[in-house]
């Protein structure tokens, strides 16, 4: 601008332009000034408005009535409707604007595509805005990415953060022909992949990565749940787009998911995440905090129907075994000496090492058990009825065989299809939503030949899959039965009555060579705790594998001094039985 002439403090060019709010930005690295433009003769403004609002028309009826736009601002409109819904479910209001923006700036950042300067040497491809000032500007109906800069610091969120660099738009003007966005050709080359490379799941782990930093009372399970269940947007989400960013060729690889999310994948991607952004320490995960083992332990145990009791056991192991700890639990980006702590997964594995502690879970011992609990219930006229495992086993499998099943229809008729119809041209836009239209009438006439229900409005969230109440008269609620059926007084302390245990494994693997601490096949253990293993499965809707992994964990820690002893007793058996070599006669 003639009127305006000095340096930029970002990138000390002299290349200004104008927002929609009247500031002047860099052309160059789309740093936003305070300063502003006097308006004189507003004659002028207005006749300018006219003639670039034409210009703008042109360059659009070009481009089949599509903008301009870049894979990170779909990526950040994502981000802005999945945090969206996070508020919505009740997360705290900060987690937006202060924790989840900051975090999606300094990875835009760490990226260098924005809030950094031009790489010298570069060819660059100036974006529509630099053929003129307004262009953008001039249509009313796009979201200008200059109107949402020239907003001040303290009111920006995710929608007014992605200043973009010139390093993004030196894509050249062939990479349009095979994405609608400016440079979805280049996202997908390799050398993208050495900056941590954004992609859907990732959404979810900085998601997660927030939930995390404020202590929100959501687990990775639970956030993985809500998307699945529809609460979190994430399955074509890009419908919710503006209708002038375009779809097509290589944006469709980038935003359509053609599967549900991955625990693994997304807790994995969550740590490369916060390692890349050189997160500091994480706020201490501390007694009081949802997503401490104690916390968790008792809420699984009241979705699980196992009796309230129980709950003291899975403290001691936790204490016992210090996976308590505010050092242990807190995240330490970058940390390689640390563990990646699952804490959902975590807690889940205390219990089947108490169960096992308590019930032995070798298809034998339980039942023994369970048979003299009922005994005793029998005689039983004080106090609360004796915990039976066998009734315990019949109640939980029926309604768990229950949900499995509404769980595996409800994956079964899932529409893949976007509602709403992606269509690349205006000429072919009536005759798409033609079809349409065409296809749901077709749909909806054969439902009423074949009598089949209409799909139902979805739940509303909640924490709990399996409820259950102490106020059924059938028995089915086990949260206050008693434990004195499989203990005894020793000492005046309660002790298990079950003196033996039996380990998953002897040896852990290398993790970071197998991928996974111990090997799980469901025809080596037990079928009572193969049961156990499924049923915080299911309610974590992870791998069974998973949770076996963590209570392969638990036990050494638990047992560690014996079982040195045991290898140790192992290795000295293996010298004295091996012949000396001097005694060997050649062949």
């Amino acid at each position: 601008m003639r009127d305006f002439n000095e340096r930029c403090a970002q990138c000390s060019e002299v290349n200004w332009g104008l927002t929609d709010g009247g500031r002047f930005y860099c052309r160059s690295c789309h740093n936003v000034t305070e300063r502003t433009r006097e308006v004189v003769n507003t004659d002028f403004i207005t006749n300018s408005r006219v003639q670039t609002i034409s210009k703008g028309l042109k360059k659009q009826e070009k481009n089949d009535g599509g903008y301009e736009w870049y894979i990170c601002e779909g990526f950040q409109l994502v981000l802005k409707k999945q945090v969206e819904a996070l508020q919505a479910l009740g997360v705290c209001p900060q987690m937006k604007d202060e924790i989840l923006c900051n975090f999606w700036r300094c990875y835009l950042q760490k990226s260098k595509q924005a809030y950094c300067k031009r790489p010298a040497g570069e060819t660059v491809k100036a974006l529509s805005v630099c053929e003129s000032s307004t262009d953008v500007d001039s249509d009313p109906e796009r979201p200008s990415l200059l109107h949402l800069l020239s907003l001040s610091e303290s009111e920006g969120d995710l929608q007014t953060d992605c200043s973009f660099a010139s390093s993004v738009s030196k894509v050249s003007e062939s990479t349009s022909v095979y994405s609608g966005s400016v440079d979805g050709s280049l996202y997908l080359m390799k050398n993208q992949k050495e900056k941590l490379r954004m992609t859907m799941p990732m959404t979810l782990s900085f998601c997660y990565l927030a939930l995390l930093w404020v202590r929100e009372p959501i687990t990775l399970s639970e956030l993985l749940r809500f998307v699945v269940e529809g609460h979190i947007p994430y399955m074509n989400v890009f419908q919710h787009f503006p209708e002038k960013m375009k779809l097509c060729g290589l944006d469709l690889k980038i935003f359509c998911v053609e599967s549900w999310p991955v625990y693994e994948e997304v807790f994995n991607k969550m740590h490369e995440l916060a390692a890349f952004l050189d997160l500091p320490r994480f706020p201490d995960i501390t007694e009081s905090c949802f997503l401490h083992p104690d916390m968790l332990c008792m809420k699984y145990l009241m979705e699980a129907n196992l009796p309230d009791e129980l709950h003291h056991w899975t403290c001691r192991v936790v204490k016992k075994i210090g996976i308590g700890e505010v050092d242990f639990l807190t995240l330490m980006p970058g940390n390689k000496s640390t563990r990646k702590v699952k804490y959902d997964v975590l807690a889940a594995a205390v219990i089947v090492v108490v169960l096992k502690l308590l019930f032995l879970l070798d298809d034998h011992y339980e039942w023994l058990l369970s048979e003299f609990a009922e005994e005793r219930n029998k005689n039983n006229t004080e106090g609360g009825p004796y915990f039976e495992f066998k009734k315990w086993y019949e109640v939980v499998k029926h309604s768990l065989d229950v949900e499995q099943k509404k769980l595996d229809e409800e994956k079964a008729k899932y529409l893949w299809r976007c509602e709403k119809p992606l269509f690349y041209s205006v000429k072919n836009k009536s005759k798409v939503l033609k079809r349409r239209q065409m296809v749901v009438n077709l749909q909806n006439q054969f439902g009423k030949l074949s009598g089949s229900v209409q799909r139902a409005e979805k739940p509303n969230p909640s924490s709990f899959q399996l409820s259950w109440s102490e106020e059924n008269t059938d028995g089915s609620c086990f949260h206050g039965h008693s434990l004195k059926g499989v203990l005894q007084e020793k000492c005046g302390l309660l002790t298990t009555m079950n003196p033996d245990y039996w380990l998953c494994t002897v040896k852990l693997c290398n993790e970071k060579l197998c991928g996974h601490l111990a090997h799980y096949r469901e025809v080596e253990f037990p079928q009572s705790y193969h049961f156990v293993l499924g049923l915080f499965s299911f309610l974590l809707r992870i791998q069974p594998s998973y949770i076996h992994d963590e209570v392969c964990m638990i036990e050494h820690r638990l047992f560690n001094k014996k079982l040195c002893k045991k290898l140790k007793y192992n290795s000295v058996l293996r010298k004295l039985k091996r012949p000396k070599t001097s005694n060997i006669k050649p062949m």
